[in-house]
């Protein structure tokens, strides 16, 4: 990915979801990156803390741990997919914007 491509992403990211709408979902990510976090850390203090017959609590611990990741990947696809729909509309709408002033520019030239 160039970095005009980044710039454009950041661009449609800034037009849909506006500045306002940023802190919002940096803040989400956060508290998910948070979360998964403290998983990990309860997963290692409990494997330090008893020696064995960890087979359910790993289980459990695991599921949510899975669960947690599986919510945070959702959420980045719905994100990605409602902004690559957008990125795919803004492109539609400047292609028709560029062929109406073409062809504008073709038909005042032709009457000239």
């Amino acid at each position: 990915m160039g970095g005009g491509e980044i710039v454009l992403i950041i661009f449609v990211f800034l037009l849909f979801f506006g500045s306002k709408a940023i802190p919002d979902v940096a803040k989400t990510l956060g508290k998910a990156m948070r979360e998964f976090q403290k998983a990990t850390n309860e997963i290692k203090r409990e494997i330090n803390e008893s020696g064995g017959g960890l087979g359910d609590e790993i289980r459990d611990i695991k599921s949510t741990i899975q669960d947690a990741r599986s919510n945070i990947q959702e959420g980045i696809k719905t994100h990605t997919s409602e902004i690559e729909k957008d990125i795919q509309e803004i492109k539609s709408d400047v292609t028709k914007g560029t062929e109406n002033i073409t062809t504008t520019i073709s038909n005042e030239a032709k009457m000239d």
